[in-house]
């Protein structure tokens, strides 16, 4: 009775550079789908929540004296919050699509980010809303807020928007190694093909038991084939 023995033939360093190479991107990938999801959802929360606080302070003048007025960031400006639906949206989305349109996705993600962003910024010394205020409260066109002051909350809302602008820069930039809703059952769904009940390698299929490899070992057939 003959013997084959396989001897693993040593691995090139060409071979295990590649295997490091891959190795490094996929943790990369992974580290940056949690950071993507992370940074996205707080930086929506943030924007949604920051732009429903009160931006801006100040007093118009009434027949008896004056009023405090106040404005919060969705009175001065509705661009963030919106632009932060849009975003978490697109979150979403970029885990539903593939290939080119996920890269389209993930520049809406971006974009929406930026521009909420610019919008808090923009906002965040804006008096227009203040005057509308006190030209609705005193009943005159011509009523104009007085002693005027900011919060920081469009600062805050700001950083949400950079938040999702990280997120997705992160979805352009690692996103084709993200996996996809559905991958899974698309690769593991589908039943899988069972194996011939073979004994001993008789029918031609590879023996699965140890008892069976010595068998087909014995009688000089080759059980790998």
């Amino acid at each position: 009775m003959g013997y084959v023995s396989a001897v693993p033939q040593p691995r090139t360093d060409a071979e295990s550079a590649a295997d490091a190479a891959a190795e490094a991107a996929a943790r990369a990938g992974r580290r940056s789908v949690a950071i993507a999801l992370l940074a996205g959802a707080l930086g929506a929360t943030v924007v949604l929540l920051a732009s429903g606080r009160i931006w801006a302070r100040g007093t118009t003048a009434v027949a008896d004296g004056s009023m405090s007025l106040t404005a919060d960031g969705r009175a001065v400006t509705g661009v963030p919050a919106a632009l932060a639906i849009v975003g978490l949206a697109a979150l979403v989305a970029v885990f539903a699509v593939r290939g080119k349109g996920r890269l389209l996705v993930a520049g809406l993600l971006a974009l929406s980010g930026l521009g909420a962003a610019l919008a808090a910024l923009a906002g965040a010394s804006d008096r227009a809303a203040l005057d509308a205020e006190a030209a609705r409260t005193t009943a005159d066109t011509a009523a104009r807020v007085a002693g005027l002051t900011y919060t920081a909350w469009p600062y805050v809302t700001a950083v949400g928007g950079i938040l999702i602008l990280l997120a997705g820069l992160l979805a352009l930039r690692y996103g084709r190694s993200w996996p996809a809703m559905g991958g899974r059952y698309e690769r593991e769904g589908a039943p899988r093909p069972r194996k011939a009940a073979g004994r001993g390698g008789k029918d031609g299929a590879a023996p699965d038991r140890p008892e069976d490899l010595w068998k087909a070992l014995d009688r000089g057939e080759d059980p790998t084939g």
